[in-house]
Order: C-alpha cells, then structure tokens, then sequence
C-alpha cells in the first residue's frame, strides 16, 4: 500500500501526510484486530483444553478399507458411550480413556476379525493438530487437541473424527454432552464463527502449531 501511494504525483509534504494517516490507521486496525482475536483466541484455547478427540485411519482410500473404518468407528462409538458418562471434566476423560486402551483395542480387534480382516490396529492417546472442524450441529477451532487415535493398517487413508469428550458424537450421551461454561458452548454452536475460526487457524499455522 506505502509503494502505492508513493507512485502518486503528490507533494513531498502531502504524500508524507497520507504515509503517516496510512501508517496510524493500519496501527489502529492492528490493535483492534488484536484485542478482538485476542479474546476470541483464548476462549478457543479453552475449548481446546475441555475436548478429547476421536481420530480414526483407515489403512487405505479403498472402497472396502473405507466401510471398514466406518464399522470399526461404529464400534468405538458404541464401546465408548459408557465409559466417559462419569467423566467430571476433560483431563477425568483423558484418564478414562488411558486406563481404558486395552478395552478398546480389544474392541477393534475383535471388530476387525468379525469382519473377516487381517488388519494390525493401534489404539492409543496422544495430542494432534486439527483443522477447523465443522460439524452439523457445532464448529471446533484448529489447534492441537487430545485425541484417542485409532490407526488401522497401514493408516495410510481417509480419516475419520469426532469428539469424546464431551460426548458430542456418542450416541449414549443426552443433554449432558455440553462443554463447561456458557461461553464454550456458545462458540461452538456460533453460526457466524466461521471467519474467525478461519483467522485463527492461519494464526496457528503461521506461529508453527501442527508441526
């Protein structure tokens, strides 16, 4: 903007009087922009910290390997719809689902073998990057989340996720399946999140989030 308004055929004094009113309104919009995303950004960074995430790879983009993720997702789902009912916040779900890995490899395995699949599988928890996810009743803002992951095969095709916690996505979980504060849940279900969500997510991938 500053190399185009130097192109004009203006006065040195005038052309130095647009730079400074240019300069003062880009400081102004910066601050502006900052104490509004500011905000916005840390109750993003609560719904981050109050979310435990399901993640399911499927072992290729096949035909048959993407139906078989599905059923095994089904299963997880279905396994999982009781186990965090009692969870009291998030790092209580993180908990549960630690102590509850064998159950749930367990799960998959035999889901596997019942659908007459060799596949190896892999379930454990870790922290991942996700993009802004936009679900049909709410949006979650990208950054890293906890998520219990569940690699099939290869792990080499389409994924599949969703939340556990709180159990948004469980078919078990009611009316109870709401984030902590008000302003939590608001921002998921904002309809008119979607500009912001997507600022927030180049800010996360500038500052260098999901590497």
């Amino acid at each position: 903007m500053f190399a185009w308004i130097r192109s004009l055929r203006l006065s040195p004094a005038r052309r130095r009087a647009v730079l400074e009113c240019s300069a003062g309104l880009g400081l102004v919009l910066a601050v502006v922009l900052t104490c509004w995303m500011s905000s916005f950004c840390a109750l993003a960074d609560e719904v981050r910290q109050n979310t435990l995430r399901l993640h399911v790879q499927a072992n290729s983009d096949s035909e048959a390997d993407q139906a078989l993720k599905l059923i095994v997702r089904d299963a997880v789902l279905a396994e999982a719809g009781g186990l965090f009912a009692a969870a009291e916040d998030e790092a209580d779900a993180r908990r549960i689902a630690e102590a509850s890995l064998p159950r749930l490899q367990a799960c998959v395995e035999r889901t596997l073998q019942e659908q007459g699949s060799s596949l190896s599988a892999r379930v454990y928890l870790t922290e991942m990057y996700f993009d802004t996810t936009y679900y049909e009743d709410f949006t979650l803002p990208a950054g890293v989340y906890d998520a219990l992951r569940v690699e099939l095969g290869a792990h080499a095709g389409k994924n599949w996720f969703c939340v556990l916690y709180p159990g948004l996505c469980l078919p078990a979980a009611g009316e109870a399946a709401v984030y902590p504060t008000e302003a939590q849940q608001n921002l998921v279900e904002a309809p008119e999140v979607e500009v912001r969500f997507a600022a927030l997510e180049w800010l996360e991938r500038l500052t260098g989030a999901d590497n």
